[in-house]
């Protein structure tokens, strides 16, 4: 399993870091046989496995239910999980309890959070020096989306790029292991990953960024049938899995299956009319 240094040489040697999402056994397995580095247990497993309007619907129950899940899973790969919607905006001292919880319960590496606001600074500066690693995501934060008024690239005029410019300096002097830009236009996403010593991990935020990520079931196209610009689809589980079930009901309706190969017989010698 590769640690943070890791992550530092190759941003330092420009070599690719891959993170995908996970967020159960079985795709926490095909995960860590891809050879990504990371793993993100991420909050949009409310709308991909649960069927949530957003993640704002995402619970710490949730999250720890399935980060469980994807530890089983991948034990070889750096796990990050996210801390789900107001799991840390209440007040400090909740948001380290169920900081703990996340990261002691799942056998995680790091946990994510959204934005750089004061009281995330202070979360992470907290959270470093018990020795839990943080991972920032900045730029279109989806927990904020009803301020932002929508999914909206962010960062695009003069005073939010020097804004994100300015969190993303924040978020490394608190301590921030790792910063997931997400939705910037490109030149920003360029000059934001120079200045940062830790890497940064882009989706929708261009080439430019030390490594890329995409949800597991979008670049599967499993289960999801609208696709963001920046996704690229790598297969159609969709097309695949209707296909196959398809022909199950139809094998079955028809008498097709099951067949001969598939049914127990009993022994020779056994008979079923009061004895043997």
């Amino acid at each position: 399993m590769k640690t943070i240094l890791d992550f530092y040489r190759m941003k330092q040697a420009n070599e690719k870091m891959v993170m995908i999402t996970a967020y159960d056994y079985p795709s926490a397995k095909a995960v860590e046989k891809s050879g990504a580095e990371l793993i993100l247990v991420g909050d949009s497993l409310g709308m991909v496995m649960l069927g949530y309007e957003s993640t704002t619907d995402v619970t710490v129950a949730d999250m720890l239910h399935h980060a469980k899940a994807v530890r089983r899973g991948a034990k070889q790969t750096f796990v990050i999980v996210d801390m789900p919607f107001m799991s840390y905006h209440i007040s400090l001292e909740e948001s380290l309890h169920n900081a703990r919880r996340l990261f002691q319960e799942t056998g995680a590496q790091a946990l994510k959070v959204e934005g750089a606001s004061a009281q995330v600074l202070e979360l992470t500066e907290r959270l470093t020096a018990a020795g839990i690693p943080v991972v920032s995501h900045l730029g279109l934060t989806p927990q904020s989306v009803n301020i932002m008024g929508g999914f909206k690239v962010q960062g695009k005029d003069h005073a939010s790029a020097h804004r994100l410019i300015e969190e993303a300096m924040a978020i490394e002097k608190s301590g921030s292991v790792m910063c997931v830009l997400e939705g910037i236009p490109e030149p920003l996403a360029k000059l934001i990953t120079s200045r940062l010593t830790i890497p940064t991990i882009g989706i929708g935020a261009s080439p430019s960024c030390d490594g890329q990520v995409l949800v597991y079931h979008d670049l599967l196209q499993y289960g999801t049938e609208r696709l963001a610009k920046f996704v690229q689809p790598y297969a159609d589980l969709n097309d695949i899995t209707t296909k196959a079930l398809h022909a199950f009901v139809n094998d079955v309706k028809e008498s097709k299956f099951p067949t001969a190969m598939h049914t127990y017989q009993l022994d020779p010698d056994v008979t079923l009319d009061g004895g043997e």
